[in-house]
């Protein structure tokens, strides 16, 4: 084997390696953006590279109306700040690269997870 297909060889197995290991460490994100607005407000949040793991707050002040969820993961939605399920309320599953908006006379949404 020459010297320079011996370099190739190792820069890619080292490569599939550093893969590897970035894929299945303990802090993987999302990739991509998800995107939150109150009722008829001009605020928004965005969160970018959120952890798959645990609830994540929504910090509008009112909650949040209106989703975007512009990442490659599905999220689910929760009226409640820790993730917890209200009564006969699973949950709003919003699937990759999909939207969604509240009823005109719901609560809003306060917390999220990624469905991983």
């Amino acid at each position: 084997m020459s010297h320079s297909r011996r370099i190739h060889t190792l820069t890619g197995a080292v490569a599939l390696l550093l893969t590897a290991t970035a894929c299945s460490g303990l802090g993987r994100t999302t990739v991509g953006m998800l995107s939150f607005r109150g009722h008829d407000s001009p605020a928004e949040v965005s969160y970018t590279s959120t952890p798959v793991k645990g609830c994540h707050k929504i910090t509008l002040p009112h909650g949040a109306t209106h989703v975007e969820n512009n990442t490659l993961v599905d999220i689910v939605l929760y009226r409640t700040e820790n993730c917890e399920k209200a009564d006969r309320d699973d949950g709003i599953y919003v699937g990759t690269t999909l939207s969604n908006v509240t009823a005109p006379d719901s609560l809003p949404w306060r917390s999220f997870s990624v469905v991983h």
